[in-house]
């Protein structure tokens, strides 16, 4: 049997981004409360801080890491 993929429209996919940012919730928490997978939901706070310029944990941003090289010369 095919397996069916939902679909969520981009106002779904914000207003969950919103909630995990807003409410300090975890992501799992948030996931399922709206019944949607957490791996799906890390993927749209991932994509989500990748919009807004902010490094993933761990990771230096393009403006940090020119700055650190320009620092360390």
């Amino acid at each position: 049997m095919a397996e069916m993929r939902r679909r969520f429209d981009p106002e779904f996919r914000e207003g969950a981004v919103r909630i995990v940012r807003e409410t300090g919730k975890s992501i799992a928490q948030v996931a399922h409360d709206l019944g949607i997978n957490d791996g799906t939901l890390a993927n749209w706070m991932k994509k989500d801080r990748e919009a807004r310029g902010e490094a993933a944990a761990g990771h230096l941003s393009e403006d940090e890491r020119a700055e650190l090289a320009r620092l360390r010369r």
